[in-house]
């Protein structure tokens, strides 16, 4: 071929593709629009009207469409609101440990420890039966668990552990963050065990045939290989945590107060500014929450 025929082909190819590329393109953005407009209609049309909603003027007895920054000042010069915001990050991270503690090990034995898949799923829907019931109900069945002669102390004291009921069981801070972690641990365990049960075995045997014991394969093998399914049950446990409201009414007597508690009290009082500002903030704080998580682990490229 000579010169001229090739700088021919050069020039002719890309001219010949570029209508199809054209096309192609015009195609994609048709196939992603219904994704766009339902994202528009009930994610960020809402979230903006919320913002929006915000800054109204609002008083006594009526809200007016009149912007101002009063029930934003409201809320950071109230100790009771600022103290609720640091109560309720406070808890989000200690559920967020709790439930890892708790699930990973659960994962661990189920995604890896059990090769049969007709026991890994029998196991996981045993963990996923306390949803066949009400969310209400599971969270009221701690009281006759946590209470002054609840089982828990009456086992307890049949032990001879301890001679007194505890009374810190319950109607505290500490009966809130067992009955959230005992609700939400299940959504640590199913991406945890997910990821667990796509390790290749023939890696673990070969770190044994080198002579590394389990505590070493957990650490530098099994760990990060189910990095994303702690991301993921992290992000699934911190957006549940962070909205609650109801278990932390029916445990605590209301004596701990969370943002989605102040929401539920202020739209019940028709305050719907001052609802909208601690829905803003508590928004902004899941956002801020997952977009950290998700720089951990670049979930698209690991699932």
């Amino acid at each position: 071929m000579s010169v001229a025929d090739a700088q021919a082909t050069v020039t002719i190819v890309p001219a010949s593709t570029a209508p199809l590329v054209s096309r192609d393109s015009a195609s994609s953005y048709w196939l992603i629009a219904p994704a766009v407009i339902f994202m528009s209609l009930f994610l960020v049309i809402p979230i903006l009207m919320i913002v929006y909603v915000s800054f109204w003027t609002q008083t006594t007895f009526k809200i007016e469409a009149k912007l101002t920054l009063d029930s934003w000042q409201t809320f950071f010069a109230s100790d009771t609101y600022i103290t609720s915001l640091f109560t309720t990050v406070r808890i989000w991270l200690i559920v967020l440990v709790t439930t890892f503690v708790v699930g990973y090990p659960t994962a661990l034995f189920v995604g890896l420890f059990v090769r049969n898949k007709t026991l890994q799923t029998a196991l996981l829907v045993m963990c996923v039966i306390p949803f066949w019931t009400s969310f209400l109900i599971r969270v009221l069945a701690w009281r006759p668990m946590l209470g002054k002669e609840g089982a828990i102390n009456i086992i307890l004291q049949g032990l001879g552990i301890i001679q007194q009921p505890i009374e810190a069981l319950l109607f505290t801070e500490l009966s809130v963050i067992i009955g959230m972690t005992q609700i939400y641990v299940v959504f640590m365990v199913g991406p945890i065990a997910f990821m667990l049960g796509r390790i290749d075995p023939s890696l673990i045997e070969a770190a044994r045939d080198l002579g590394a014991d389990f505590w070493r394969i957990l650490r530098k093998i099994i760990f990060p290989l189910s990095l994303p399914g702690v991301v993921v049950g992290a992000i699934f446990v911190s957006v549940m945590v962070l909205g609650e409201f109801a278990t932390s009414a029916a445990l605590s007597g209301r004596k701990v107060n969370l943002l989605g508690n102040i929401i539920v009290t202020q739209v019940g009082s028709l305050k719907w500014a001052l609802a909208s500002v601690v829905g803003v903030i508590l928004t902004v704080i899941m956002g801020l929450v997952v977009a950290g998580l998700l720089r951990i682990v670049d979930l698209k490229k690991e699932l």
